[in-house]
């Protein structure tokens, strides 16, 4: 496998949960799908003027090619293949994606 890209990007707190359940774990760690977080990367890497449609577009084409299992993303050092996952974080999410196979020229 090959690194193909790496993005940091900021992970809200589940505020909600923290004050329905009463528990400071959901303030230090939050639980989001893979998907969601493609979303926050995809905006990142595209930066906060990018056109919607070009966005949508991106998004679109990441999640196919997660499902076609083109690649794999790892995210703060564990791998997944699939955006309905989740993925527990805090602070900062590390995105890292990775090629399953070179492809022929």
């Amino acid at each position: 496998m090959s690194i193909v890209g790496m993005l940091r990007v900021a992970v809200p707190i589940d505020v909600s949960a923290v004050a329905q359940t009463a528990s400071t774990a959901f303030a230090l760690a939050t639980p989001l799908r893979v998907g969601d977080l493609l979303t926050v990367a995809v905006v990142e890497a595209l930066g906060p003027r990018a056109p919607q449609d070009k966005r949508d577009r991106v998004l679109r084409s990441t999640i196919e090619g997660l499902l076609a299992r083109t690649y794999v993303v790892e995210i703060d050092g564990r791998m997944y293949s699939d955006p309905d996952d989740v993925a527990v974080c805090s602070g900062t999410a590390t995105l890292r994606f990775f090629l399953r196979a070179l492809r022929a020229a």
